[in-house]
C-alpha cells in the first residue's frame, strides 16, 4: 500500500517540460502492452534510441498529417505522446528503458478508435520504419508485438466499456 501512494505521489509531481499534467495512474513496464524481447537483437536493427526517436517523430508526423487520421490528433498532448511511445518501443525492443505511460486501454479510452485508424496508424508506422532503413522481418517481428494490443485499443462501433472486445 505504501508503494502505491509513493508511486502515486511521484506521479502528481509536476510533468515533464512541455507536457500537460495527467491524473495519477500506477505506473508499470506491462502498461507497455507487450513483454520485452529477450535480448537486444531488435533494438540493434532499430538503431538504438536514435533509430527509435526518428522512427517515433516521423510516424507521430505522418499521423497528424494523414487526412485519415489526423482528427485523432488534434488537441493530444503531442510532446507526452512522442515521450511514452519511445519509452514503449525501447522498452518492448530491450533496449533498456522503463515505461511511464498509462495502459492501452486507459490511454486510448473515449478516443472511438475504429479499425480503419487502427490500420492507418499502422501504414504510417511501417513507413516510418522502412524510412529508417529497419528490415522487413524485424518490422513483422516488432508489429507482431504490438497486434494483440488492438483489442484494447480499438472500440467496437456498439461497444460499452463492460464489453469492449
Amino acid at each position: 500500500m505504501m508503494l502505491l501512494f509513493l508511486t502515486l505521489a511521484l506521479q502528481s509531481a509536476s510533468p515533464p517540460p512541455g507536457e500537460e499534467p495527467v491524473a495519477p495512474y500506477v505506473q508499470s513496464d506491462r502498461n507497455a502492452g507487450a513483454a520485452a524481447f529477450e535480448d537486444r537483437t531488435m533494438w540493434r536493427a532499430f538503431h538504438g534510441e536514435q533509430g527509435v526517436a526518428r522512427i517515433v517523430d516521423n510516424m507521430v508526423e505522418r499521423n497528424i498529417a494523414d487526412p485519415r487520421i489526423s482528427d485523432i490528433f488534434k488537441g493530444q498532448d503531442l510532446i507526452r505522446l512522442r515521450r511514452t511511445l519511445k519509452e514503449q518501443f525501447c522498452y518492448i525492443l530491450a533496449g533498456g528503458c522503463r515505461y511511464s505511460g498509462r495502459d492501452m486501454r486507459a490511454a486510448h479510452a473515449d478516443m472511438g478508435l475504429q479499425t480503419a485508424d487502427m490500420a492507418a496508424l499502422v501504414e504510417n508506422l511501417q513507413a516510418a520504419m522502412r524510412d529508417e532503413g529497419v528490415g522487413f522481418a524485424a518490422q513483422n517481428r516488432l508489429l507482431a508485438k504490438l497486434a494483440p494490443m488492438r483489442r484494447d485499443i480499438v472500440k467496437v462501433r456498439g461497444t460499452t466499456a463492460a464489453d469492449p472486445r
